[in-house]
């Protein structure tokens, strides 16, 4: 039997299979309002028949938007804009359904990647504003510096979470992942390259890893527990003297004693100098060393494109789960084609059912 196509539950939350679609920014939202753009995709994806989808990074404010076209979930506005984004998406597929709550920081305050190059705009000029870090250091030589938050803007990140958590749950969504990866703020909180504070969520790793945890206690204490919470970390900077492995190990840990249901395992993103070298599967390796200190479910992702792969690093039990992004971008139908590569079988909307190949007739049942 594949281990692709088999159960997991994710704490309380149950998949049929293994394929996790990772968050994707769209960059197609208006004011953080979803769009006919996301009442087009959502359900693009829900009928991929992976065991998971999760919504892209989502301000928790809008000045925790990475672009100006960044989704949010702040306010009762951009909550009934998801909510009528989503509707069709529930309507047609029982996929479950999560999101990604995030905070840009510093990296805040852009152009869409096709414009510009997805340069800074500075706060004075149009979809620009002050960005806020942990410490007032640019993301890169250029940028205009963000503003140390002092302890009543932490406490305000805190409680942002924790509303936009509340109205995940209003939407009836199944899983909540915190963002704490990709140099975003808290990632900007845990690496030594990006906080050079003096108090209590500076210096030690204790204290860096402070927020994560506070953010992560709140969102866990806004939400039923019939809901899952894990986080998405960046498991290294790429940079000598920068957040690692066994600092992420560390964190790990610690989120793992609070409850945490799953941990997303990425790389990257916190400052220039990083040099990563890219070859299939290159961030498993983190997953991995991860997935032997903690008892939660571990998802490893990152230039994992081929069935056979994702079945090996499964069977290999150096991960629980495979995530995709811009593969399933590309092959909406990547787990339909997994399926048959593997010999498993996957649940297909009736509409779609007559698709299948004649000679895979048997790898493709009805969904409810």
């Amino acid at each position: 039997m594949s281990r692709l196509f088999s159960p997991l539950a994710l704490g309380p939350l149950s998949l049929s299979n293994r394929i996790v679609i990772a968050p994707m920014c769209q960059y197609s939202s208006e004011d953080g309002r979803a769009t006919d753009w996301h009442a087009f995709h959502w359900p693009n994806l829900a009928q991929s028949g992976a065991g998971l989808a999760i919504i892209e990074a989502t301000a928790v404010e809008p000045r925790g938007r990475i672009s100006w076209a960044d989704l949010g979930l702040w306010d009762d506005t951009t909550e009934a804009a998801f909510a009528r984004a989503l509707a069709a998406t529930r309507r047609y597929s029982s996929m479950p359904i999560g999101v990604q709550l995030a905070h840009a920081g510093r990296k805040a305050s852009t152009h869409r990647p096709w414009d510009d190059h997805g340069a800074q705009i500075a706060p004075d000029a149009p979809h620009g504003w002050q960005t806020v870090s942990a410490s007032p250091l640019a993301y890169s030589e250029g940028q205009h510096p963000p503003l140390a938050l002092d302890q009543a803007g932490i406490d305000a990140i805190v409680a942002a979470f924790a509303n936009s958590a509340l109205r995940a749950v209003r939407l009836g969504l199944d899983l909540i992942e915190i963002h704490a990866a990709h140099g975003y703020l808290l990632h900007q909180f845990l690496s030594p390259l990006s906080n050079r504070r003096e108090d209590a969520y500076g210096g030690t790793l204790e204290n860096r890893m402070r927020l994560v945890l506070q953010v992560f206690d709140a969102v866990k204490a806004a939400v039923p527990d019939t809901m899952a919470v894990g986080i998405r970390v960046s498991a290294t900077d790429w940079v000598e003297g920068g957040w690692d492995l066994a600092q992420s190990i560390a964190l790990a840990k610690a989120l793992d004693a609070r409850g945490c249901h799953f941990i997303h395992v990425s790389s990257g993103g916190l400052h220039p100098a990083q040099k990563i070298t890219l070859e299939p599967g290159y961030q498993v390796p983190f997953a991995a060393a991860i997935r032997q200190q903690v008892a939660m479910p571990v998802i490893a992702v990152g230039l994992i494109t081929e069935p056979q792969q994702a079945e090996d690093i499964l069977r290999q039990d150096r991960a629980d789960a495979i995530g995709l992004a811009r593969g399933i971008l590309y092959d909406p139908r990547w787990p339909w084609h997994a399926a048959v590569a593997l010999g498993a079988k996957i649940a297909v909307a009736p509409q779609y059912l007559r698709s299948a190949p004649r000679e895979h007739a048997a790898n493709f049942v009805q969904a409810r």
